[in-house]
């Protein structure tokens, strides 16, 4: 016990000493020739987004919505895609999911000595298909309500892909 009340009287000389560093003004950097470096630069803000021409006159306003309300999704459409994604995007995880689960099983009850690079294989494939299926879930959906399409979607993805770049193209003009 006489210990502790010692320890408690005694102060720690490295915390009441002052820096051993001399404390200066920091001046500015100079180069080799003894000119400091400009100061740094701040950053501004630009107006508008990346890519896209400022509203000009109110006519070329009320022309981009009567275009945007045009391009609707139909209802039927939008659940058919939401069911493509949800579908490419949770097959390829689940399968991911399971193969993990069983290395981890084989490793356990040590029926398999699971080379290390496996599971990260198998990982990088199936959760990496699983982040294209949004693309593709989305491009393999007819955008016809109509038109149901097939069960893989192939040959609406090749349209739809057409048709996304052509629209690319007519808007970098």
């Amino acid at each position: 016990m006489k210990t502790l009340t010692i320890l408690q009287q005694i102060t720690p000389s490295h915390i009441t000493k002052p820096t051993p560093w001399p404390q200066s003004n920091p001046a500015p950097h100079h180069n080799r020739r003894g000119i400091p470096f400009p100061p740094p630069r701040t950053w501004r803000l630009h107006g508008g987004a990346k890519g896209r021409e400022p509203i000009a006159r109110k006519s070329n306003y009320t022309e981009r919505n009567d275009k945007n309300d045009d391009d609707k999704i139909p209802e039927v459409v939008w659940e058919r895609m939401i069911s493509r994604i949800l579908f490419s995007v949770g097959v390829p995880l689940g399968i991911g999911f399971a193969f993990l689960q069983a290395f981890g099983v084989l490793k356990e009850q040590e029926l398999w000595d699971v080379p290390k690079w496996l599971p990260f294989l198998t990982t990088f494939i199936t959760f990496g298909s699983s982040a294209l299926g949004i693309a593709y879930g989305s491009l393999s959906t007819s955008l016809d309500a109509e038109e149901e399409g097939s069960f893989l979607g192939l040959e609406q993805l090749e349209k739809n892909w057409a048709e996304m770049w052509e629209e690319e193209d007519e808007s970098g003009r």
